[in-house]
């Protein structure tokens, strides 16, 4: 009956811990017994930097201006403008605003249409995509996966484009017509746009 009891306490410490592992990640706090300010003062500090990674957006381009805005209306597209679009010369870096797995990539829009040339999505773990059109190269492939800032290819004038710059968009789908103001998103997640 004694190492019955035992094995019982050593069980209900080892969830007390998980819990408080758990409550430390998502940024909470648990009050589950003894062991949880143990648990949560050794995890809460590798969880809260692996958070705060994670939850880092960049600029898709440096040392852009901001051109045709969200939403905007006009006679380039076929209802209102979906994305942002940065002006930089042909041949600009464009980087990963956000970690993710490419779900598309290539010309004829990555499959979204010719009018964005040639194109990348990107799914990120929070069930948000990013799109990147108009490229003059695009340097990865489908099913690679990408970190913040990673280089994905070369800024272009490739499909319906007026001129030089990167076409960005935030989806909550990988597919057109589920776009939200990008750069109203970046701002909310600590970019200086």
């Amino acid at each position: 009956m004694f190492q019955r009891a035992t094995s019982r306490s050593t069980r209900a410490t080892k969830l007390r811990v998980r819990a408080a592992v758990l409550a430390a990640g998502l940024g909470v706090s648990a009050a589950v017994g003894a062991g949880v300010a143990n648990a949560a003062e050794t995890t809460a500090a590798p969880t809260a930097a692996a958070a705060k990674t994670a939850a880092t957006w960049v600029d898709p381009v440096q040392h852009y201006s901001l051109s045709a805005s969200f939403n905007q209306g006009g006679s380039h597209w076929a209802h209102k403008h979906s994305g942002q679009d940065f002006a930089v010369p042909i041949g600009t870096n464009v980087v990963a605003a956000h970690g993710g797995t490419v779900v598309k990539a290539g010309p004829n829009g990555a499959g979204d249409g010719p009018a964005y040339g040639n194109a990348i999505v990107i799914k990120h773990g929070n069930g948000l995509y990013t799109q990147y059109a108009h490229l003059s190269r695009v340097d990865v492939k489908v099913g690679q996966v990408v970190t913040t800032g990673q280089h994905i290819g070369l800024s272009g004038n490739t499909g319906n484009s007026t001129g030089p710059h990167l076409h960005f968009e935030v989806r909550t789908t990988p597919n057109y017509g589920s776009a939200v103001n990008p750069v109203t998103f970046l701002r909310a997640h600590g970019v200086k746009v």
